[in-house]
């Protein structure tokens, strides 16, 4: 049997003309598209109404001198994006299984994550049956979208959107303030989250729990845009930000120009390993046991 038809008798959409989609919502100019595409413009322009013709609704408004998305233009590439996404996933983890040997490919970002990483690869070395642990060190808030998107199979990582992951949780630590040298909460031995409220938080350039970072729903985040921790230390030295941030990452990073002062009240640090929702793998399967014996 054949596609379902859509509206008009016609068959579903084609992931080509999703992705020809996608590149003209993106430069809302078919010029620019097709260019980047690679492509002429008159057959580009025909793919547009043909996807449209198939979904039996506008996606763009042409009536201006600018083309803009309709409403249903939008939902499209909201959708499309899911759709082309787990394609892009599905390619990317058919290839690697189809590569010779066993391997498993592991991220983290430098940190708590890492130094668990050391000792979870000793371990695997130590197993003559286990697979060969490949490990990619990322920023902050790229795990999740890696092992969501198959760069990686596994992942170990703090804060992130556990959409589309199983997870289980491996250590968590209490969370410090952080605070130049000269400030004036530094004279104090233990704080509280209300007393950062008024102080100027850091915002994280990626995608982050935006609570979770602040430590107080009532706490504005206008401090500096970081991107890592290492950004984060130099604002919060220079006075600019007041940032809590994982006890561990303080006792890692001494410095004569930040001071570090516990805050008993603020949510923990939790370290979690996530992996793909219902994966199969026996080799995820041995990474995540491995992970939970040596956290324990």
């Amino acid at each position: 049997m054949g596609a379902a038809p859509y509206p008009g008798g016609m068959p579903e959409p084609e992931i080509r003309e999703l992705r020809y989609f996608r590149a003209v919502a993106e430069d809302l100019n078919i010029t620019r598209a097709a260019e980047r595409l690679g492509i002429a413009q008159p057959p580009l322009s025909r793919a547009m109404r043909q996807l449209e013709r198939r979904l039996g609704v506008a996606l763009f408004d042409r009536a201006g001198h600018r083309l803009t998305l309709t409403r249903a233009g939008e939902t499209l590439v909201k959708e499309a994006a899911v759709v082309l996404g787990a394609l892009d996933s599905a390619v990317r983890r058919t290839r690697r299984a189809g590569l010779p040997g066993r391997s498993l490919v592991v991220t983290a970002k430098p940190g708590v994550a890492t130094e668990l990483l050391h000792r979870i690869r000793a371990r695997f070395r130590a197993e003559p049956d286990a697979p060969d642990l490949r490990v990619v060190v990322s920023g902050f808030g790229e795990q999740a979208d890696m092992v969501r998107d198959g760069r990686a199979d596994v992942a170990i990582a703090g804060c992130f959107d556990g959409h589309g992951l199983d997870t289980e949780l491996l250590t968590t630590e209490p969370r410090v303030a952080a605070l130049a040298a000269g400030h004036e909460l530094a004279v104090r031995d233990v704080l509280s989250t209300a007393d950062l409220v008024t102080e100027p938080a850091p915002r994280w350039s990626g995608p982050a729990d935006r609570d979770y970072w602040l430590g107080n729903p009532d706490r504005p985040a206008d401090g500096p845009v970081v991107r890592d921790t290492a950004q984060l230390l130099e604002v919060v030295a220079l006075g600019q930000a007041v940032a809590l941030v994982p006890a561990s990452l303080a006792a890692r990073n001494v410095r004569p120009d930040v001071t570090y002062r516990p805050v008993p009240d603020a949510s923990p640090y939790r370290t979690l390993v996530l992996w793909p929702e219902g994966s199969r793998s026996p080799w995820t399967t041995w990474f995540v046991e491995t992970a939970l014996e040596v956290t324990r």
